[in-house]
């Protein structure tokens, strides 16, 4: 590959990096009681609790829902970037990344 190819291929990632930092994914739990936003580069943007839908009684189903949204919107954000950077992923290998 070319220093020009590499050049190419490495704006591409920059590019998709971009993409991943501005994409946001919003997971919910508890039927909207706990919300998660998170970005494609799985940085956590905002976490919501409704105080309605929460139970101070229970404080332990909100510390699950919390995990629960906090896993999966991790999870839901490494495919995003999976997908966004699996046409690349052969590329990469031939840069020695």
């Amino acid at each position: 590959m070319s220093r020009f190819d590499q050049a190419k291929m490495l704006l591409k990632v920059k590019k998709i990096q971009k993409e991943l930092e501005k994409q946001v994914i919003s997971v919910e739990q508890g039927d909207g009681a706990v919300r998660v936003e998170i970005t494609g580069e799985q940085k956590i943007k905002k976490v919501h609790i409704d105080p309605k839908a929460v139970d101070l009684d229970d404080i332990a189903q909100l510390e699950r829902w919390i995990e629960d949204a906090v896993k999966d919107a991790i999870q839901q954000s490494q495919k995003v970037a999976a997908e966004k950077m699996q046409p690349m992923m052969g590329a990469l290998g031939d840069l020695g990344l």
